[in-house]
């Protein structure tokens, strides 16, 4: 279809409402917010004798709620600026403004007379052919197009957007008989593109397919754990990370969400699933509604499963609820020996058999829950999807799990989840022993090429999985054979087209000996044969950044020479891929911080995930960027100085950015900070960003590439400049604002950043200025303070001030 979205309309500003707007805002299109008219003067309004048609009082419920969105945390805006594109209204003075926008969201209250009233003032003002939706999570979607003209009824759906819309990339599509194929394309593929969703397209069936099978899967936990015996701590070890999903696990996370919340959808579900086979499960436990009744709701009132209170000394200490008591006491650690058989192993995929095959409570409790969840999936296929793939991508994208249940259940094998199913006392669907029977024994395989194919039950045949022809997915290309070259850190993939990518898989991708060897290797085989060079990893994050552990223990050692040795070889590996003779690409995604961060400073270009959060963070273990990192930001600065703006200003703020230990909350913040510069590319949808950072390559080969060299003019400031910091500085520690080894800190870093202690403005070499930083870097590897605080980090995971 040939359209375009410059504005849309949110109908209704409560949580949902106005993050939705501000998500819209985030990439670039103007936002027309609107809410009901207060109906009542506050006290403060009436004492300025204000009435109720002035503009501040009927816009006060919706500029309330966009303001509270605009200092939330985390914030729903890449940028607070952002928000200038979102302008408010109210229902009875700015409805007919939806007339000017391309889409508009309805997301008012979850009543259908309320929705449906509101669509019957929306039909005298929208224009004919524009998107109408709907953000209901409950509401069957044909109930509410009833009554509607046939315009309105052909370009109607349901899309439903997770909480947070900016973080949760899950966005759920589902149509009416009436709407239009094309403009069901049109969503799906906007989604994707441009809000950056794992776009679903769900059945009209009570919760969809995200929450009909993720509200199941959490009350099935508290059901099992009330058969087991087991405290609310003991349930949450088992169903967080462990098993691929949130930290917060399920208990804490309905506390979180709201216990009313969990019980509202439950309670709705129960009612709208009269025949659902497992309807049982639905049923609230005698706790839940114990502490509904009490209004123990979680966050919201202060008290849920857990409870924050002040133990000795004023200190704040978690309690937890004791179900058997419905009392709450102080939460208790918890080991289980199934748990500890765990702990080394680092791929998920392998975990699962370990869970199951446990001796205690915890094996028992892996068997009941995976085997009710296997079962209750296999029977969701054809009732809310006809294909199995588009529940697993909806609990991976809505609920956060790291694999989804038929993923999960091929990881055990589907012959053994059968078994856990039937063991648990329910029956799974048909079509999978059927699929057994026929030689199929996994729900996904990859082809030689490299695409996952999905089981197809209608077809009883395996299908590509459609949707992500536009993804590079690493791990395809693992199984189909495309690694090239690896060690124990890093491997070297074929992308095709004659461009490799080289990806790390160290514990956080922290960046030790192994993945520089990797880097290097990389580098070398692409001026061999190819013609760029990706560096870019599917995990998480791209970074954590260095290896600190390896730092800590030459530092120790007193070792300064293999430390000298190995920052040097960081250094030249960081020049390496900066000088080469083929375009190098970064690819920075979550975590990017540290030698992350600089790595990414030495590529050609790059393509960053809109959810970046990137800086250099040394300062905060008592180091400055070592890697190549305070060079290259001031060189950044340097290339700067011709812009007009005084050039102490514009290195006094880098200092500051790199002194501070500022991380960008968004790839777009990273451009304010500079560590993405012009040229640089943000993607909206994290799956997408190795197969543009591969187009980017080759953009840049097609090009003609030429080999850069060394810059010898980088102009530094000297003595001039150093006094400034140093006074500066000298104050902070004066007034107690920092340590006497935070000065040192950032001593170190203003004399490298000035080039020395010259006696006027000198234009250096980068070599000069990265023989500085390894020198300040080694320097303090040496004080005591220093290693203290890599001490606290490494066993904390916290900085010790000092």
């Amino acid at each position: 279809m040939n359209r375009t979205i410059k504005k849309v309309a949110v109908l209704g500003s409560g949580v949902m409402g106005s993050r939705i707007a501000c998500h819209f805002a985030n990439i670039g299109v103007q936002v027309l917010l609107l809410d009901i008219a207060p109906k009542e003067l506050l006290p403060d309004e009436e004492k300025k004798g204000l009435k109720l048609d002035a503009p501040a009082v009927k816009n006060r419920i919706v500029n309330a709620a966009l303001q509270a969105a605009i200092v939330a945390n985390p914030s729903p805006l890449y940028r607070k600026a952002d928000a200038n594109r979102i302008k408010t209204g109210n229902f009875d003075d700015n409805l007919k403004e939806i007339a000017g926008c391309d889409w508009t969201i309805e997301v008012v209250i979850e009543r259908l007379d309320i929705k449906k009233s509101l669509y019957e003032r929306v039909e005298q003002f929208r224009k004919p052919g524009t998107l109408i939706t709907s953000n209901t999570s409950g509401i069957p979607i044909h109930l509410l197009a009833e009554g509607r003209s046939e315009d309105f009824k052909q370009h109607f759906a349901g899309t439903h957007f997770f909480n947070p819309p900016r973080y949760l990339k899950l966005l759920e599509i589902i149509p009416t008989p009436d709407t239009k194929p094309e403009v069901l394309s049109f969503l799906q593929h906007y989604g994707d593109l441009y809000l950056g969703k794992t776009v679903v397209l769900a059945k009209d069936t009570p919760g969809f397919i995200a929450n009909r099978v993720g509200v199941f899967a959490l009350l099935d936990a508290m059901q099992t754990m009330q058969k087991l015996g087991l405290t609310v701590e003991e349930t949450d070890k088992l169903t967080g990370p462990v098993i691929g999903h949130a930290k917060s696990a399920t208990l804490r996370t309905s506390d979180v969400v709201g216990l009313d919340t969990t019980i509202n959808v439950a309670n709705g579900l129960a009612q709208g699933l009269p025949n659902d086979e497992a309807k049982d499960v639905f049923v609230l436990p005698d706790f839940v509604k114990k502490m509904g009744e009490s209004k123990w709701l979680g966050d919201k009132t202060g008290q849920g499963f857990y409870k924050k209170v002040k133990g000795e000394g004023g200190k704040s200490e978690i309690h937890a609820l004791d179900l058997s008591t419905m009392e709450y006491k102080p939460s208790q650690k918890v080991k289980f020996a199934t748990l500890e058989m765990t702990k080394t192993i680092e791929k998920l995929a392998d975990r699962f058999k370990v869970l199951v095959a446990g001796k205690d409570k915890a094996g028992e409790f892996y068997r009941l829950s995976f085997g009710s969840l296997f079962a209750y999936v296999s029977n969701r296929i054809p009732e809310i999807s006809d294909e199995l793939f588009k529940l697993d991508d909806a609990l991976r994208a809505g609920f956060g799990w790291e694999m989804g249940p038929f993923e999960t259940w091929d990881a055990l094998g589907v012959q053994a989840g059968l078994d856990l199913a039937k063991a648990a006392g329910r029956t799974p669907a048909p079509w999978v022993e059927e699929m057994l029977a026929a030689g199929h024994t996994t729900f996904y395989k990859v082809t030689e090429a490299g695409v996952r194919q999905f089981y197809d039950i209608a077809s009883k045949s395996y299908q590509s999985v459609p949707g992500v022809e536009n993804f590079i997915i690493l791990d395809n290309l693992r199984a189909s054979g495309k690694v090239l070259w690896k060690n124990s850190g890093a491997s070297v993939i074929d992308l095709g087209d004659g461009i490799l990518n080289v990806e790390f898989h160290s514990k956080m991708n922290s960046l030790g000996t192994d993945v520089i060897q990797g880097l290097l290797k990389g580098v070398e085989m692409a001026e061999a044969g190819y013609r760029g060079l990706v560096v870019g990893n599917d995990g998480p994050n791209f970074s954590a950044g260095a290896n600190l552990g390896l730092v800590y223990m030459q530092a120790l050692d007193q070792d300064f020479d293999e430390l000298n040795m190995m920052i040097q070889q960081f250094q030249q590996a960081m020049m390496r891929m900066r000088y080469s003779s083929i375009p190098v690409v970064g690819t920075p995604h979550g975590l990017t911080l540290g030698g992350g961060c600089e790595l990414n400073l030495h590529c050609d270009r790059v393509v960053a995930a809109a959810e970046s959060y990137i800086g250099l963070v040394e300062f905060g273990v008592g180091l400055i960027p070592g890697g190549g990192g305070t060079k290259e930001m001031t060189l950044r600065t340097a290339a700067k100085y011709e812009d007009g703006e005084p050039e102490f200003n514009l290195l006094r703020n880098t200092y500051m950015t790199i002194s501070t230990a500022k991380v960008s909350t968004s790839a777009a913040e990273a451009f304010d900070l500079g560590f993405l510069r012009r040229g640089d590319e943000v993607v909206v949808n994290s799956n997408r960003v190795i197969a543009q950072a591969k187009a980017a390559a080759l953009d840049m080969a097609d090009a003609g590439y030429t080999q850069p060299v060394p810059k010898t003019n980088v102009k530094v400031h000297g003595k001039g400049a150093l006094a400034m910091f140093k006074t500066g500085v000298y104050a902070m520690q004066q007034g107690n604002y920092i340590s006497t080894h935070d000065q040192l800190i950032a001593d170190k870093l203003a004399y490298v950043m000035c080039g020395g202690d010259l006696s006027s403005p000198t234009e250096v070499s980068e070599q000069y200025l990265l023989d500085l930083e390894r020198e300040a870097f080694l320097s303090l590897c040496g004080e005591r303070k220093t290693l203290e605080r890599i001490q606290s980090i490494l066993t904390t995971g916290k900085p010790l001030r000092n």
